[in-house]
This record gives structure tokens, C-alpha cells and sequence, in this order.
């Protein structure tokens, strides 16, 4: 019997102040050019990789930019206090560091390229009390960054202070001056979250239309790499997120709270994210929304059984993924 799949204004009010789940299809519907498969393919596609990366990568046995990023960035920082002589790791590093910006600016649309969307992202994201979103892509960001110049009593909240995470995150429940509040998590890291020469980790700042010119400035000063998991098996991002402070925060505490509804929007709930349909096996979820594209029956089956398989015999529902307004226009 075919699953009945709803439009998101039939069953908006019964999950409204519930969580969110963002993935890559919500990325892909506002912009065709996040249709790529992985960062990594699109920069080797580009003749961004030089022999010695493609080995890099291949040692490692990751596809994670981020994860080869760090490693070879530690290794040139040990040989540097050392004063070891080490040009090629210096190198690698450099070439790394240079496909991962040329591949993200080639990628990722301009602000101006997604700007008329943004206030529709808006209108739907301020539904939900809490908003996790699996894209490093700077799509949320913006949609944050909008809401500050919007006068309706709902405030946006990362939990950042002064570019630095504060991880009595519970606390930005408490609403002050708003009506209503949104707490945003990345559960896989974002293109604005960064980490320092000492490891620190925090938040590159700046007003939304500038923000990815002032991203790939602070990888390019050499000071600062990415913090984002972009690809990998479940195992190799889970291994990821627990060498992240942030991350690892969000893994352990944020997702295990969730209670009530949540939403699927645009995530496939791949064999890669088992990890998080794991952890989200721990909260108290009692029923999902789950978008849908253009009516796919198979994928409705596939995720009615691995929701279930996961956290039991909870109600799923199914919307049309065209239905809640998100890539159109204001």
C-alpha cells in the first residue's frame, strides 16, 4: 500500500517548535550547484589534486579534506618546533589547503545568487526550537544572518559569543527580548567554523554577503583550517566529531535532548550518517515529518523502515519536499 505523503501545510501545526533535521537535499533545491557527490571527486574533476595530495588521501584512507588538512597541518607544525627541515610536508599542506579553497569557491553560490530565497528559508526554519543542519554550505548562516533586520519577536540563536562556542548551550532556551528562539547546531561541522594554530575552535564572523570571501581568507592566511566533516563512512565521521570539542558536544548532549516531533528535510539517511540516526536513538522523538521528493515511494519505504529500526514504532509521516515554499522566491 503506497505511503500517503501530505503538503507541509497539513501537518505543519503539529510539528511547529519541534526539531528540524536539514540535509543536502535542502541545499540542492535552493542551489543545482550543491548537487556535486563529494568535495573531493569535484576538486579531483577540476585538476586540483597533485600527485602527492592523491597519495596523501590515499594513506589515510579518507576522503575528508578536513581530516587530511589537520593531519598534515600538526605534522608540518611538529617539524617546524623541532626545526626540521620538511619542504614537502610544507607543500602537500599548501596544495591541499589551495584545492580545498579553489574547489568550495568553484561550489558554493554567492549570496546574491540565493539572496531571494533566503526570506522563505527564514519563515521556515523559525517553525522549529531547534535546527540541526548537516550542511557545511553557508545556507542557514544567511538565513540567521536575515533575521537580525526582521522584527517579529524571534531571535536565531548558534550558541557562538564573540566567535567562540558556549557549551552551557541550554541556557539560550531562555528567551530574553523575542516571543520565540531557534537554536541552530551543525552536527558535522560548517564552512564558518574554524580552528587555530592551538586547535582552538570558533566562528570566522562577518555580516552574511561577505561571509565566504572572509572563510577563504582565513584558510589562506594559513592560520586557521575548516572545521567540518564533509565525507567519510559513519565510522570515519564519528571518529571526526569526537576530535572536535564543538562537535562532539553537539553528538553527545544536543541530540540525545531532542523530545517530541522532529522534521526530516533533504536528508537521505545513508549508511554514512548511521551514527547520527544512532545517537538520535537515545532522545525522545516520538514522531517524524519526512520530506519527500517528487513522490518516491521506494524512498518512503527505505525510510520508514530505517526510522523505525532506529527508534522504534513511532508514527512517520510523509510531506512533499515542494510544498513548505523553502527554495522559492520571496
Amino acid at each position: 500500500m503506497p505511503h500517503q505523503i501530505l503538503g507541509w501545510e497539513e501537518i505543519a501545526g503539529y510539528f511547529e517548535r519541534g526539531t528540524a533535521l536539514i540535509g543536502n537535499g535542502a541545499s540542492i533545491a535552493v542551489d543545482r550547484s550543491f548537487g556535486y557527490e563529494a568535495l573531493l571527486q569535484e576538486a579531483r574533476r577540476r585538476g586540483l589534486l597533485t600527485a602527492e595530495v592523491e597519495e596523501l588521501f590515499r594513506s589515510f584512507e579518507t576522503n575528508d579534506f578536513e581530516l587530511a588538512l589537520r593531519l598534515v597541518w600538526h605534522a608540518t607544525m611538529v617539524n617546524s618546533a623541532l626545526r626540521i627541515p620538511d619542504g614537502l610536508t610544507r607543500q602537500v599542506y599548501q596544495d591541499i589547503r589551495r584545492a580545498l579553497i579553489e574547489t568550495v569557491r568553484a561550489v558554493h553560490p554567492a549570496h546574491a545568487d540565493v539572496a531571494a530565497r533566503v526570506p522563505r528559508m527564514y519563515r521556515f526554519l523559525k517553525q522549529f526550537s531547534t535546527v540541526l543542519s548537516l550542511n557545511y554550505d553557508l545556507l542557514v548562516y544567511w538565513t540567521m544572518t536575515y533575521g537580525l533586520d526582521v522584527q517579529d519577536r524571534h531571535q536565531f540563536k548558534d550558541c557562538f559569543l564573540d566567535g567562540n562556542f558556549d557549551d552551557d548551550w541550554k541556557r539560550f532556551r531562555r528567551r530574553t527580548r523575542e516571543q520565540t528562539n531557534t537554536l541552530v547546531f551543525y552536527p558535522h561541522g560548517n564552512l564558518a567554523l574554524c580552528r587555530d594554530l592551538l586547535d582552538n575552535e570558533g566562528k570566522i564572523h562577518d555580516q552574511g554577503k561577505g561571509l565566504l570571501g572572509a572563510i577563504l581568507h582565513a584558510w589562506s592566511t594559513g592560520e586557521f583550517i575548516p572545521l567540518f566533516v564533509s565525507e567519510g563512512t559513519s565510522a570515519q565521521k564519528l571518529s571526526a566529531i569526537q576530535n572536535s570539542y564543538y562537535l562532539s558536544t553537539v553528538y553527545r548532549e544536543v541530540i540525545p535532548s531532542l523530545e517530541g516531533t522532529l522534521t526530516i528535510f533533504g536528508w537521505g539517511m545513508g549508511e554514512q550518517e548511521a551514527h547520527l540516526l544512532q545517537r538520535l536513538s537515545k532522545s525522545d522523538v516520538d514522531r517524524v515529518a519526512c520530506s519527500v521528493y517528487r513522490g518516491n515511494q521506494q524512498f518512503c519505504e527505505a525510510a520508514c523502515r530505517t526510522l523505525r529500526d532506529h527508534l522504534g514504532d513511532i508514527d512517520v509521516v510523509f510531506f512533499d519536499s515542494a510544498t513548505t515554499g523553502w527554495a522559492a522566491c520571496a
